[in-house]
């Protein structure tokens, strides 16, 4: 089958190339999936970089990129049923801990891995179910129902930001959403009821001005930036739920004011997700699917040998919604 891998760290036009491999036979409880569309995220094309600390060369002698994707089970291994073959499905850590991933013609994956795609979900919007889907699903509903609360999405206008944006207001939230200006018009649409640009020097100020009671629950893309101010608008027993800190990694943590608001800080890293809390994430964002109130956008689709183009697009500042490969 026809794959896009790399052997070695590097530029992703000098290390991504085209790889004919041969498809594994399926063991047990696996399925063979024929893929539609791989998702590529912002942490396939760091770690393809090098740019995970304390790792210095590839896990494994050749890595087949990405953790997202859709496609058909064509072929089950034993234990399996038969029955599963023609399912359309959605694909979660397709590269987690494993070195071939969806960048391909085919994997060969767990079933626990798969997700059947509700009946009118497209390939496309399957494809991004995975990691943005469950980050903003678990970041939304970490805590449970969020109807009459207060929340703020931070980087409203991204691949995670703007699905938690639509979950959050199908839950019943007044929502608080920060990002570039360019993106202020589509994060509107996407259901927030007020934005503000994150590049503003008095943003707590205008945030407590909509909410002057206080945040119940923050959505934070770049946790290492944003700490020093966040906790001013949090309310008392609220929580921040932090997915990223990409351009400030190791922040010095303001303690004492964190810990006399009681804020929770909730770390969440979705490839570990517990099971449970996975099924939760995933009942909510079918469901807000079902319902027509949750649309994922894509921003821009590559050909398979193009792949090189997907990383680099996936660290383009500006970037709105979730970048696929069409197998």
């Amino acid at each position: 089958m026809k794959a896009i891998g790399y052997e070695k760290f590097g530029l992703a036009a000098k290390v991504l190339k085209v790889q004919e491999i041969e498809l594994q036979k399926p063991g047990r409880q696996e399925v063979v999936i024929k893929l539609k569309y791989s998702g590529v995220n912002p942490s396939d094309a760091k770690a393809r970089a090098g740019n995970r600390p304390g790792v210095s060369k590839p896990e494994y002698d050749l890595v087949i990129p990405h953790s997202d994707g859709s496609g058909v089970i064509k072929e089950v291994g034993s234990g399996l049923d038969q029955s599963l073959i023609g399912k359309r499905v959605w694909v979660r850590n397709g590269q987690w801990k494993r070195p071939y991933g969806t960048a391909a013609e085919y994997i060969t994956i767990p079933l626990e891995n798969t997700i059947e795609m509700p009946s009118k979900m497209t390939f496309q919007e399957g494809a991004t179910m995975g990691i943005p889907g469950l980050t903003a699903a678990h970041g939304v509903f970490g805590s449970g129902e969020v109807i009459g609360q207060t929340l703020l999405i931070s980087g409203g206008g991204g691949a995670v930001g703007h699905l938690a944006v639509q979950l959050a207001k199908w839950g019943g939230a007044k929502v608080i959403a920060t990002g570039s200006k360019n993106s202020a018009r589509s994060i509107l649409k996407y259901g927030a009821d007020y934005f503000f640009d994150y590049a503003s020097d008095n943003l707590p100020t205008q945030i407590s001005k909509i909410a002057p009671e206080g945040v119940d629950r923050v959505i934070e893309v770049e946790f290492g930036l944003n700490l020093n101010w966040i906790h001013q608008i949090l309310k008392p027993n609220s929580t921040l739920a932090v997915y990223g800190s990409a351009k400030e990694m190791n922040p010095l943590i303001p303690f004492g004011l964190y810990l006399f608001k009681a804020i929770k800080i909730d770390f969440f890293l979705i490839y570990i997700l517990p099971s449970k809390e996975r099924e939760i994430a995933i009942n909510y964002m079918h469901s807000a699917y079902e319902q027509k109130a949750l649309v994922p956008k894509i921003d821009s689709i590559f050909k398979l040998e193009a792949c090189y183009q997907a990383h680099d697009r996936t660290l383009t500042k500006g970037r709105e919604g979730a970048v696929l490969l069409e197998i």
